[in-house]
Protein backbone atom coordinates (compact mmCIF):
# COMPACT_ATOMS: atom_id res chain seq x y z
CA UNK A 1 0.00 0.00 0.00
CA UNK A 2 1.13 3.66 -0.85
CA UNK A 3 2.92 5.25 1.94
CA UNK A 4 1.79 8.69 3.28
CA UNK A 5 4.86 10.45 2.02
CA UNK A 6 4.19 9.45 -1.78
CA UNK A 7 0.33 9.70 -2.02
CA UNK A 8 -2.09 12.99 -2.06
CA UNK A 9 0.70 15.45 -4.14
CA UNK A 10 0.87 17.84 -6.99
CA UNK A 11 4.31 17.31 -8.30
CA UNK A 12 5.24 19.99 -10.55
CA UNK A 13 7.57 20.17 -13.08
CA UNK A 14 8.51 17.98 -16.32
CA UNK A 15 6.54 14.77 -16.35
CA UNK A 16 9.45 12.64 -17.27
CA UNK A 17 12.22 14.29 -14.57
CA UNK A 18 8.83 14.08 -11.72
CA UNK A 19 7.88 10.33 -12.59
CA UNK A 20 12.62 9.86 -12.50
CA UNK A 21 12.01 10.56 -9.33
CA UNK A 22 9.26 8.14 -7.96
CA UNK A 23 9.75 4.37 -6.97
CA UNK A 24 9.25 1.09 -8.98
CA UNK A 25 5.70 -0.48 -8.70
CA UNK A 26 3.99 2.18 -7.07
CA UNK A 27 0.69 2.60 -8.86
CA UNK A 28 -2.67 0.68 -8.45
CA UNK A 29 -3.87 2.65 -11.73
CA UNK A 30 -2.41 4.95 -13.99
CA UNK A 31 -4.48 7.35 -16.16
CA UNK A 32 -2.45 9.07 -19.12
CA UNK A 33 -4.35 12.21 -20.72
CA UNK A 34 -1.57 12.82 -23.13
CA UNK A 35 -0.85 15.71 -25.96
CA UNK A 36 -2.47 14.25 -28.96
CA UNK A 37 -1.09 16.10 -31.82
CA UNK A 38 -3.86 16.91 -33.75
CA UNK A 39 -1.86 18.29 -36.43
CA UNK A 40 -4.39 21.14 -37.39
CA UNK A 41 -2.58 23.39 -40.26
CA UNK A 42 -5.14 25.86 -40.91
CA UNK A 43 -7.37 27.84 -38.47
CA UNK A 44 -10.98 26.21 -37.61
CA UNK A 45 -13.74 28.64 -37.65
CA UNK A 46 -17.15 27.87 -36.63
CA UNK A 47 -20.65 28.28 -38.54
CA UNK A 48 -21.00 31.94 -37.47
CA UNK A 49 -17.06 32.99 -38.74
CA UNK A 50 -16.01 32.80 -34.81
CA UNK A 51 -12.75 31.30 -34.47
CA UNK A 52 -12.51 27.82 -33.23
CA UNK A 53 -9.44 27.22 -30.60
CA UNK A 54 -9.90 23.78 -29.31
CA UNK A 55 -6.70 22.26 -30.66
CA UNK A 56 -4.51 24.70 -31.17
CA UNK A 57 -1.92 24.33 -27.25
CA UNK A 58 1.33 24.87 -27.56
CA UNK A 59 1.60 21.73 -25.49
CA UNK A 60 -0.11 19.47 -28.04
CA UNK A 61 2.00 21.23 -31.14
CA UNK A 62 5.27 20.62 -29.93
CA UNK A 63 6.91 17.64 -31.98
CA UNK A 64 8.22 18.45 -35.11
CA UNK A 65 7.15 14.83 -36.65
CA UNK A 66 6.22 10.93 -36.49
CA UNK A 67 9.28 10.07 -35.05
CA UNK A 68 9.49 12.96 -32.82
CA UNK A 69 5.73 12.05 -30.95
CA UNK A 70 6.72 8.80 -31.05
CA UNK A 71 9.74 8.81 -28.98
CA UNK A 72 7.69 11.20 -26.29
CA UNK A 73 5.54 8.68 -25.89
CA UNK A 74 8.11 5.83 -26.14
CA UNK A 75 9.16 7.62 -23.35
CA UNK A 76 6.24 7.75 -21.33
CA UNK A 77 5.38 4.39 -21.33
CA UNK A 78 8.33 3.12 -20.53
CA UNK A 79 8.26 5.38 -17.15
CA UNK A 80 4.82 3.96 -16.64
CA UNK A 81 6.02 0.63 -17.55
CA UNK A 82 8.42 1.02 -14.13
CA UNK A 83 5.91 2.81 -11.97
CA UNK A 84 3.06 0.56 -12.54
CA UNK A 85 2.00 -2.34 -10.03
CA UNK A 86 2.74 -6.10 -11.80
CA UNK A 87 -1.19 -6.26 -11.34
CA UNK A 88 -1.91 -2.62 -11.94
CA UNK A 89 -4.26 -1.26 -14.82
CA UNK A 90 -3.04 1.51 -17.43
CA UNK A 91 -5.32 3.34 -19.41
CA UNK A 92 -4.15 5.68 -22.08
CA UNK A 93 -6.89 7.79 -24.15
CA UNK A 94 -6.59 9.67 -27.11
CA UNK A 95 -8.28 10.58 -30.74
CA UNK A 96 -7.63 8.82 -34.32
CA UNK A 97 -4.28 11.12 -34.53
CA UNK A 98 -2.31 9.19 -31.59
CA UNK A 99 -4.02 6.59 -30.55
CA UNK A 100 -2.80 3.92 -32.73
CA UNK A 101 0.84 5.17 -32.62
CA UNK A 102 0.85 4.63 -28.44
CA UNK A 103 -1.17 1.30 -29.23
CA UNK A 104 1.78 0.16 -30.79
CA UNK A 105 4.10 1.25 -28.77
CA UNK A 106 2.29 -0.33 -25.90
CA UNK A 107 2.26 -3.65 -27.49
CA UNK A 108 6.14 -3.14 -28.72
CA UNK A 109 6.58 -2.58 -24.86
CA UNK A 110 5.23 -6.04 -23.60
CA UNK A 111 1.48 -4.13 -22.28
CA UNK A 112 -1.31 -6.40 -22.67
CA UNK A 113 -4.56 -5.33 -23.92
CA UNK A 114 -7.69 -5.90 -21.76
CA UNK A 115 -10.41 -3.79 -23.58
CA UNK A 116 -10.28 -0.99 -26.02
CA UNK A 117 -13.35 1.02 -25.01
CA UNK A 118 -14.92 3.56 -27.37
CA UNK A 119 -16.24 6.85 -25.52
CA UNK A 120 -19.09 8.41 -27.53
CA UNK A 121 -19.48 11.75 -26.79
CA UNK A 122 -23.08 12.94 -26.75
CA UNK A 123 -22.42 16.18 -27.97
CA UNK A 124 -19.52 16.32 -29.88
CA UNK A 125 -18.09 19.33 -31.71
CA UNK A 126 -19.03 19.77 -35.08
CA UNK A 127 -17.15 19.28 -38.65
CA UNK A 128 -17.79 23.37 -39.48
CA UNK A 129 -16.88 22.81 -42.84
CA UNK A 130 -18.82 19.67 -43.48
CA UNK A 131 -16.66 17.77 -45.47
CA UNK A 132 -16.26 14.36 -43.20
CA UNK A 133 -18.07 13.06 -40.34
CA UNK A 134 -18.41 14.73 -36.99
CA UNK A 135 -15.98 13.24 -34.61
CA UNK A 136 -17.61 12.17 -31.99
CA UNK A 137 -15.72 9.59 -30.38
CA UNK A 138 -12.30 8.97 -28.49
CA UNK A 139 -10.55 5.68 -27.65
CA UNK A 140 -9.42 4.63 -24.41
CA UNK A 141 -7.10 1.67 -24.20
CA UNK A 142 -6.73 -0.61 -21.06
CA UNK A 143 -3.82 -2.45 -20.74
CA UNK A 144 -1.64 -4.23 -18.00
CA UNK A 145 2.24 -5.32 -17.35
CA UNK A 146 1.85 -9.28 -19.12
CA UNK A 147 -0.42 -11.74 -19.67
CA UNK A 148 -0.46 -13.31 -16.64
CA UNK A 149 -1.00 -9.89 -14.67
CA UNK A 150 -4.19 -9.98 -12.28
CA UNK A 151 -5.89 -6.45 -12.38
CA UNK A 152 -8.63 -5.82 -10.19
CA UNK A 153 -11.94 -5.72 -12.03
CA UNK A 154 -14.86 -4.56 -10.08
CA UNK A 155 -17.09 -6.75 -12.61
CA UNK A 156 -20.36 -6.21 -10.26
CA UNK A 157 -19.86 -2.61 -9.53
CA UNK A 158 -19.18 -1.94 -13.44
CA UNK A 159 -22.79 -3.27 -14.31
CA UNK A 160 -24.14 -1.32 -11.80
CA UNK A 161 -22.54 1.79 -13.74
CA UNK A 162 -24.09 0.55 -17.32
CA UNK A 163 -27.20 2.61 -18.09
CA UNK A 164 -25.97 2.50 -21.65
CA UNK A 165 -28.13 -0.65 -22.97
CA UNK A 166 -31.10 -0.50 -19.97
CA UNK A 167 -33.92 1.22 -20.37
CA UNK A 168 -34.54 4.06 -17.12
CA UNK A 169 -37.67 1.56 -16.29
CA UNK A 170 -35.80 -0.91 -16.11
CA UNK A 171 -32.83 0.02 -14.57
CA UNK A 172 -34.86 1.61 -11.64
CA UNK A 173 -36.64 -2.32 -11.60
CA UNK A 174 -33.07 -3.66 -10.73
CA UNK A 175 -32.38 -5.25 -14.04
CA UNK A 176 -28.43 -5.04 -14.59
CA UNK A 177 -26.38 -5.63 -17.79
CA UNK A 178 -22.48 -6.39 -17.99
CA UNK A 179 -20.75 -3.31 -19.12
CA UNK A 180 -19.81 -2.68 -22.74
CA UNK A 181 -16.76 -1.19 -24.33
CA UNK A 182 -18.93 1.73 -25.31
CA UNK A 183 -19.39 4.54 -22.92
CA UNK A 184 -21.95 7.03 -23.98
CA UNK A 185 -21.26 10.18 -22.12
CA UNK A 186 -20.80 14.19 -22.53
CA UNK A 187 -17.93 16.06 -22.65
CA UNK A 188 -17.14 18.27 -20.04
CA UNK A 189 -20.03 21.05 -19.62
CA UNK A 190 -19.40 24.13 -18.59
CA UNK A 191 -20.55 23.88 -14.85
CA UNK A 192 -18.08 21.55 -14.50
CA UNK A 193 -15.47 23.01 -16.62
CA UNK A 194 -12.44 25.23 -15.23
CA UNK A 195 -12.32 29.04 -15.91
CA UNK A 196 -9.80 31.40 -15.79
CA UNK A 197 -9.90 34.77 -14.67
CA UNK A 198 -11.44 36.15 -17.32
CA UNK A 199 -14.37 33.50 -17.53
CA UNK A 200 -12.26 31.39 -20.83
CA UNK A 201 -12.08 27.69 -20.26
CA UNK A 202 -8.54 26.91 -18.75
CA UNK A 203 -7.58 23.83 -20.25
CA UNK A 204 -9.09 22.84 -24.25
CA UNK A 205 -9.73 18.77 -23.26
CA UNK A 206 -10.71 18.83 -19.98
CA UNK A 207 -12.22 15.59 -19.19
CA UNK A 208 -15.69 14.94 -17.69
CA UNK A 209 -15.51 13.59 -13.89
CA UNK A 210 -18.09 10.93 -15.09
CA UNK A 211 -15.38 9.24 -17.81
CA UNK A 212 -12.64 9.26 -14.97
CA UNK A 213 -15.11 7.99 -12.18
CA UNK A 214 -16.04 5.45 -14.58
CA UNK A 215 -11.74 3.83 -15.16
CA UNK A 216 -11.42 4.03 -10.70
CA UNK A 217 -14.69 2.64 -9.84
CA UNK A 218 -13.93 -0.79 -11.78
CA UNK A 219 -10.33 -0.59 -11.61
CA UNK A 220 -9.36 -0.31 -7.92
CA UNK A 221 -10.13 -0.73 -4.57
CA UNK A 222 -10.43 2.11 -1.77
CA UNK A 223 -6.56 3.01 -0.82
CA UNK A 224 -5.38 2.95 -4.26
CA UNK A 225 -2.95 4.87 -5.62
CA UNK A 226 -3.59 6.86 -8.99
CA UNK A 227 -1.41 8.57 -11.26
CA UNK A 228 -1.53 10.59 -13.60
CA UNK A 229 1.59 12.21 -15.31
CA UNK A 230 -0.12 14.73 -17.51
CA UNK A 231 -2.73 16.02 -14.96
CA UNK A 232 -4.11 19.52 -16.58
CA UNK A 233 -6.60 20.75 -14.30
CA UNK A 234 -6.43 18.03 -12.06
CA UNK A 235 -9.75 15.90 -12.78
CA UNK A 236 -7.94 12.60 -12.04
CA UNK A 237 -7.13 13.45 -8.90
CA UNK A 238 -10.05 14.97 -7.90
CA UNK A 239 -12.25 12.36 -8.73
CA UNK A 240 -9.35 10.14 -6.92
CA UNK A 241 -10.03 11.74 -3.41
CA UNK A 242 -13.45 11.83 -3.41
CA UNK A 243 -13.39 7.98 -4.29
CA UNK A 244 -11.34 7.31 -1.42
CA UNK A 245 -8.03 6.45 -3.21
CA UNK A 246 -4.83 8.54 -3.53
CA UNK A 247 -3.32 10.37 -5.88
CA UNK A 248 -0.16 11.42 -7.30
CA UNK A 249 -0.87 14.03 -10.12
CA UNK A 250 2.28 15.88 -12.60
CA UNK A 251 1.55 19.34 -14.03
CA UNK A 252 4.32 21.75 -15.70
CA UNK A 253 1.94 24.37 -16.07
CA UNK A 254 1.78 26.91 -13.63
CA UNK A 255 -2.17 28.29 -14.17
CA UNK A 256 -3.10 24.55 -14.47
CA UNK A 257 -1.57 23.39 -11.31
CA UNK A 258 -3.32 27.13 -9.66
CA UNK A 259 -6.76 26.26 -10.76
CA UNK A 260 -6.34 22.40 -9.99
CA UNK A 261 -4.68 22.72 -6.52
CA UNK A 262 -7.65 24.85 -5.39
CA UNK A 263 -10.30 22.37 -7.10
CA UNK A 264 -8.70 18.74 -5.46
CA UNK A 265 -8.62 21.08 -2.23
CA UNK A 266 -12.10 21.56 -1.92
CA UNK A 267 -13.34 17.87 -2.53
CA UNK A 268 -14.87 16.07 -0.09
CA UNK A 269 -14.85 12.24 -0.34
CA UNK A 270 -17.94 10.49 -0.88
CA UNK A 271 -18.08 6.63 -0.45
CA UNK A 272 -21.15 4.72 -1.63
CA UNK A 273 -21.65 1.55 -3.16
CA UNK A 274 -19.61 2.26 -5.97
CA UNK A 275 -16.76 3.98 -4.79
CA UNK A 276 -16.35 1.64 -2.38
CA UNK A 277 -16.70 -1.62 -4.59
CA UNK A 278 -18.67 -2.98 -1.87
CA UNK A 279 -20.80 -5.28 -5.10
CA UNK A 280 -17.68 -7.07 -5.48
CA UNK A 281 -17.25 -8.28 -1.92
CA UNK A 282 -16.70 -11.82 -1.26
CA UNK A 283 -19.57 -12.87 0.10
CA UNK A 284 -20.14 -15.49 2.51
CA UNK A 285 -20.72 -19.09 1.33
CA UNK A 286 -24.46 -19.93 1.98
CA UNK A 287 -26.11 -23.37 1.55
CA UNK A 288 -29.90 -24.68 1.87
CA UNK A 289 -28.65 -26.31 4.66
CA UNK A 290 -27.13 -23.49 6.57
CA UNK A 291 -30.86 -21.78 5.12
CA UNK A 292 -32.79 -24.51 7.04
CA UNK A 293 -30.76 -24.12 10.30
CA UNK A 294 -31.02 -20.66 10.38
CA UNK A 295 -34.81 -21.03 10.04
CA UNK A 296 -35.00 -19.25 7.19
CA UNK A 297 -35.83 -22.53 5.00
CA UNK A 298 -38.38 -25.09 5.96
CA UNK A 299 -38.48 -29.05 5.30
CA UNK A 300 -41.47 -29.00 2.69
CA UNK A 301 -41.26 -25.40 1.49
CA UNK A 302 -42.49 -25.70 -2.54
CA UNK A 303 -39.62 -24.62 -4.93
CA UNK A 304 -40.39 -23.91 -8.80
CA UNK A 305 -38.48 -22.71 -11.92
CA UNK A 306 -38.11 -18.75 -11.91
CA UNK A 307 -38.69 -19.37 -16.08
CA UNK A 308 -41.32 -22.75 -16.34
CA UNK A 309 -39.88 -24.86 -18.67
CA UNK A 310 -41.72 -26.24 -21.61
CA UNK A 311 -42.72 -29.85 -19.69
CA UNK A 312 -44.25 -28.24 -16.83
CA UNK A 313 -43.39 -26.52 -13.47
CA UNK A 314 -44.88 -28.78 -10.76
CA UNK A 315 -43.76 -27.33 -7.46
CA UNK A 316 -41.14 -29.65 -5.70
CA UNK A 317 -41.04 -30.18 -1.78
CA UNK A 318 -37.72 -29.24 0.29
CA UNK A 319 -36.36 -32.25 2.04
CA UNK A 320 -35.32 -31.81 5.41
CA UNK A 321 -31.12 -32.06 4.08
CA UNK A 322 -31.93 -29.56 1.80
CA UNK A 323 -32.24 -31.37 -1.65
CA UNK A 324 -34.72 -31.28 -4.00
CA UNK A 325 -36.15 -34.78 -5.57
CA UNK A 326 -36.41 -34.83 -9.54
CA UNK A 327 -37.23 -37.70 -11.32
CA UNK A 328 -37.07 -39.71 -8.06
CA UNK A 329 -33.38 -38.77 -7.38
CA UNK A 330 -32.35 -36.35 -4.47
CA UNK A 331 -30.17 -33.47 -5.78
CA UNK A 332 -28.37 -30.41 -4.47
CA UNK A 333 -30.61 -27.41 -5.85
CA UNK A 334 -27.89 -26.52 -8.59
CA UNK A 335 -27.90 -30.17 -9.91
CA UNK A 336 -31.97 -30.05 -9.83
CA UNK A 337 -31.78 -26.79 -11.39
CA UNK A 338 -30.01 -28.24 -14.54
CA UNK A 339 -32.30 -31.26 -14.82
CA UNK A 340 -35.61 -29.78 -13.78
CA UNK A 341 -34.85 -26.73 -16.58
CA UNK A 342 -33.74 -29.35 -19.22
CA UNK A 343 -29.96 -27.55 -19.66
CA UNK A 344 -27.67 -29.54 -21.56
CA UNK A 345 -25.29 -28.63 -18.15
CA UNK A 346 -25.42 -30.84 -15.13
CA UNK A 347 -25.55 -28.03 -12.96
CA UNK A 348 -27.01 -24.47 -12.86
CA UNK A 349 -26.70 -21.80 -10.17
CA UNK A 350 -29.84 -23.15 -8.12
CA UNK A 351 -30.19 -19.46 -6.08
CA UNK A 352 -30.78 -17.93 -10.23
CA UNK A 353 -33.16 -20.54 -10.62
CA UNK A 354 -35.43 -21.13 -7.77
CA UNK A 355 -38.20 -19.58 -6.22
CA UNK A 356 -40.03 -20.36 -2.93
CA UNK A 357 -43.39 -20.00 -1.66
CA UNK A 358 -43.36 -18.35 1.32
CA UNK A 359 -46.06 -16.14 3.32
CA UNK A 360 -48.49 -16.33 0.04
CA UNK A 361 -46.13 -15.12 -2.25
CA UNK A 362 -43.02 -16.85 -4.32
CA UNK A 363 -39.39 -15.22 -3.04
CA UNK A 364 -36.34 -15.63 -5.31
CA UNK A 365 -33.68 -18.01 -3.35
CA UNK A 366 -31.50 -15.63 -4.25
CA UNK A 367 -33.28 -12.92 -1.91
CA UNK A 368 -33.40 -15.67 1.12
CA UNK A 369 -30.04 -16.19 0.68
CA UNK A 370 -29.25 -12.29 1.09
CA UNK A 371 -30.91 -12.47 4.48
CA UNK A 372 -29.13 -15.67 5.05
CA UNK A 373 -25.98 -13.57 4.37
CA UNK A 374 -26.94 -10.35 6.33
CA UNK A 375 -27.66 -12.70 9.37
CA UNK A 376 -24.48 -14.71 8.91
CA UNK A 377 -22.43 -10.60 8.92
CA UNK A 378 -24.56 -9.96 11.85
CA UNK A 379 -23.77 -12.82 13.92
CA UNK A 380 -20.54 -12.56 12.89
CA UNK A 381 -20.22 -8.43 14.19
CA UNK A 382 -21.50 -9.26 17.56
CA UNK A 383 -19.27 -11.88 18.28
CA UNK A 384 -16.24 -9.37 17.81
CA UNK A 385 -17.98 -7.21 20.01
CA UNK A 386 -18.32 -9.92 22.79
CA UNK A 387 -22.47 -9.18 23.26
CA UNK A 388 -24.72 -11.95 23.13
CA UNK A 389 -26.23 -12.34 19.24
CA UNK A 390 -30.22 -12.32 18.81
CA UNK A 391 -31.26 -15.73 18.16
CA UNK A 392 -32.45 -16.30 14.61
CA UNK A 393 -36.59 -16.69 13.74
CA UNK A 394 -37.65 -20.48 13.68
CA UNK A 395 -40.51 -18.82 11.87
CA UNK A 396 -39.21 -18.73 7.80
CA UNK A 397 -42.65 -17.26 6.63
CA UNK A 398 -42.07 -14.45 9.30
CA UNK A 399 -38.71 -14.20 8.48
CA UNK A 400 -39.02 -14.25 4.87
CA UNK A 401 -42.00 -12.04 5.13
CA UNK A 402 -39.99 -8.87 6.22
CA UNK A 403 -38.27 -9.05 2.31
CA UNK A 404 -37.36 -5.47 1.01
CA UNK A 405 -41.30 -3.66 0.50
CA UNK A 406 -39.60 -2.54 -3.25
CA UNK A 407 -40.68 -6.50 -4.03
CA UNK A 408 -44.23 -6.34 -2.98
CA UNK A 409 -44.34 -3.05 -4.64
CA UNK A 410 -43.77 -4.57 -8.09
CA UNK A 411 -45.97 -7.38 -8.21
CA UNK A 412 -47.46 -9.59 -11.24
CA UNK A 413 -49.60 -12.34 -11.58
CA UNK A 414 -49.07 -16.44 -10.96
CA UNK A 415 -49.86 -18.86 -10.27
CA UNK A 416 -49.85 -20.27 -6.68
CA UNK A 417 -48.96 -24.23 -5.85
CA UNK A 418 -52.99 -24.65 -4.75
CA UNK A 419 -53.90 -23.50 -8.28
CA UNK A 420 -55.42 -20.07 -7.43
CA UNK A 421 -54.34 -16.52 -8.73
CA UNK A 422 -52.05 -14.61 -6.53
CA UNK A 423 -49.60 -11.67 -6.63
CA UNK A 424 -46.33 -11.93 -6.73
CA UNK A 425 -43.01 -10.27 -7.27
CA UNK A 426 -41.55 -9.85 -10.60
CA UNK A 427 -38.75 -12.13 -10.96
CA UNK A 428 -36.25 -9.07 -11.47
CA UNK A 429 -32.26 -10.31 -11.56
CA UNK A 430 -30.86 -8.79 -8.65
CA UNK A 431 -26.73 -8.43 -8.26
CA UNK A 432 -25.59 -11.30 -5.81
Amino acid sequence: MTTVSEADRILVGDAFEMMATLPDAIADLIFVDPPYWMRLHQTLLRVDGTRYDGADDAWDNQFANLEDYEAFTRRWLCECKRLLKPNGSLWVIGGMQCIHTMGSIMQQLGFWYINEVVWHKTNPTPNFQGKRLANSHELMLWAVQSPSARPVFNYRTARELNCENLSPRNYALGKRKQLGSVWVMPTCGRSERLLDENGEKLHSTQKPEALLHRVIAICTKPGALVLDPFAGTMTTAAVAKRMGRHYLAIERDPRYVRYGAERVEHVQQYMGILETAELDEAQPRMTTRMLLDAGLLQEGDLFSLIKPPRNGNEPISLQADGSLVVGGEALDIHAAAARRSGSKAERRNGFDYWQVYKAGQWVPLKDIRSEGRMLQRMLQSTELLGTEPREPSSDASQVSSEMPKQRASRRRKSTNPSGGDEEHTPLVPISE
